[in-house]
């Protein structure tokens, strides 16, 4: 009886494992067809990233923006950025009459691009700007070959495929442990992919960043005069003002004065009182 029990608890016990494997082996299904064109073809192909770069200076700054986004449209790109501002050299305001003012601005319009454009049109681009352009500050281009790290994802991608269905078809009793090492094999796996998808995109269309600026402009501008002393009557106004202001304030003066007319005749009637007694002590 206790030999028939042995073997049933034996029983259950590999039937358990298989169906470990089998679900082991759904889990990394999906990877193993992801990743079939990876690892059937992991020869070392070419891969070239081009950036340029080119400052240049313009007639009309917003024109060119319409102008470039024409070009780029034709060859197949866009226009990631644009960005256009006033640069103030100088900025003065001169009287133009009594209630406004002559303001001066001197000033410089920049403006910023950044396009994408396909590869294989890049310098046809930058001979077009080329030809726009009054004067070449400066131009560059840099081309990065990215073909050893493309390779080396697609690698790896292979190894972790293989390294999550190892685990999933391992046996052991710390099955959390061996999923979390496997959910960290297949984000691993999910990254360099990714890294990959944008190398390709990156090297299928360059990217270029444009600094452009026209030549100083003066602007002229009538503005409100806002120095509120130039607000004031003329001369004969102000002087007339003065005057009747100067006589109000004499007729007060006689109003106090007549407010304190008894302390005036106190005050004289004591100045004789004293002179009196002064003779009369001076004769004795």
């Amino acid at each position: 009886m206790k030999k028939y029990l042995i073997y049933g608890i034996l029983g259950l016990t590999a039937l358990g494992c298989s169906s470990d494997k089998k679900s082991g082996a759904y889990d990394v299904a999906d990877l193993q067809k992801q990743s079939s064109a990876l690892s059937s073809d992991t020869a070392l192909t070419e891969k070239i990233v081009k950036t340029a770069d080119m400052k240049f200076r313009v007639k009309d700054v917003q024109l060119t923006k319409e102008t470039l986004g024409k070009i780029l449209r034709a060859e197949g790109g866009t226009i990631a950025e644009f960005n256009t501002h006033s640069v103030v050299i100088q900025n003065d305001k001169v009287k133009y009459s009594a209630d406004s003012l002559l303001e001066l601005i001197s000033y410089r319009v920049e403006g910023l691009v950044v396009a994408k454009i396909p590869s294989e049109k890049l310098d046809d681009f930058t001979n077009q700007v080329t030809r726009m352009a009054v004067f070449i500050d400066e131009q560059s281009l840099k081309q990065d070959d990215v073909s050893l790290n493309y390779l080396s994802n697609q690698l790896k991608n292979k190894n972790k495929v293989e390294a999550v269905t190892q685990l999933n078809n391992s046996v052991s009793g710390k099955k959390i442990s061996v999923a979390e090492r496997s959910l960290a094999l297949k984000d691993d796996l999910v990254d360099n992919k990714v890294n990959n998808l944008m190398t390709d995109r990156n090297v299928r269309y360059s990217t270029i960043t444009l600094n452009f600026y026209q030549d100083n402009t003066v602007k002229k501008m009538i503005v409100v005069n806002d120095e509120l002393s130039d607000y004031r009557p003329d001369f004969f106004k102000r002087f007339w003002l003065s005057f009747e202001n100067g006589w109000s304030v004499f007729k007060e003066f006689i109003l106090i004065l007549a407010n304190l007319w008894a302390l005036i005749v106190l005050a004289v009637a004591g100045y004789f009182v004293f002179r009196h007694y002064r003779r009369k002590k001076l004769i004795a």
